[in-house]
């Protein structure tokens, strides 16, 4: 696929802050966090599943909004996919989920993009649902003063561990991804500091936890959520436009250590829509049986 995120990445990165270094490093730097840089988009449609568990037909959200290439890819995928029957009373039935879709690229040789299907949720949030943990109180963090000051900007992935109770038992950022570039001390720097605020903002947070569903047993929960810290370019709940690539580079993961390590194996976490709360460990909505594609 020719590349679609090539300029979105010279835009995103081109300008963004460099640390003071001799011309030959920073231009070095510039070229190694370039090549390390992702694109991350997420695009939401509506499956009907066939009493089988085949894909009958997939209609694809706002699809004037992407590259038809981008479209026709996605919609090949989504049309080879299968799922565990839906049942109802017992007799395999047809059912109808919406799903948002995880997609990522990275600038491969010669310039082309390296576009893959990264993840998929299916159903949407709801925050009525008795089935899953959702929020009652999730006030955002305020901007970290530091970061401010060195025009940092990121996204921030939390998982937290609710108690039966609604409370936060522990929180870990898990990931801090970067939409600025700089030297590698600046950059952990501001990756220290939206991880110090993310988590202790997280600390306060209040949830309510199932009281019916396969869920609702547990000793407590783990829940995901996304935390943004922009300027511009997002909407209301932070997430970058429909359609327009949210260009970052990745930062280390940092498992949960209330996870098991056969939880911590099934782990597959790309980037996520703003606003949601999205359990971690609990399954919801159609299970899909074959692989995203690629």
């Amino acid at each position: 696929m020719r590349s679609v995120l090539f300029i979105a990445l010279a835009v995103a990165l081109g300008g963004s802050v460099v640390a003071v270094a001799p011309e030959a490093s920073a231009v070095s730097r510039k070229d190694e966090l370039r090549n390390a840089a992702e694109g991350s988009m997420v695009l939401t449609g509506q499956i009907n599943i066939g009493g089988e568990g085949q894909v009958e037909s997939f209609a694809l959200d706002k699809r004037e909004k992407i590259t038809a290439d981008l479209a026709d890819f996605v919609e090949r995928s989504v049309l080879t996919w299968r799922f565990e029957p839906v049942l109802r009373d017992g007799q395999p039935v047809r059912a109808r989920t919406q799903v948002s879709i995880r997609m990522s690229a990275k600038v491969g040789p010669g310039g082309n993009d390296l576009v893959t299907l990264e993840g998929a949720t299916f159903g949407e949030y709801d925050r009525d649902s008795t089935d899953q943990v959702t929020s009652v109180k999730l006030q955002p963090p305020a901007y970290p003063t530091p970061a401010l000051e060195m025009g940092g900007q990121g996204d921030v992935i939390v998982i937290v561990q609710v108690g039966r109770d609604g409370k936060v038992m522990d929180a870990v950022a898990e990931q801090v991804n970067l939409r600025v570039l700089g030297d590698e001390r600046r950059m952990q720097k501001l990756r220290e500091v939206f991880a110090r605020q993310s988590v202790n903002t997280a600390k306060r947070w209040t949830f309510r936890p199932p009281t019916t569903g396969e869920a609702k047993d547990e000793a407590f929960w783990s829940v995901r959520v996304p935390i943004n810290y922009s300027f511009n370019d997002t909407d209301n709940n932070g997430n970058a436009e429909y359609g327009k690539w949210n260009v970052y580079i990745p930062g280390p993961r940092t498992p949960a250590p209330w996870r098991s390590v056969e939880q911590l194996g099934k782990d597959s976490v790309g980037p996520l829509a703003y606003g949601g709360v999205y359990m971690a460990d609990t399954h919801s909505g159609p299970r899909l049986l074959t692989p995203l594609g690629s």
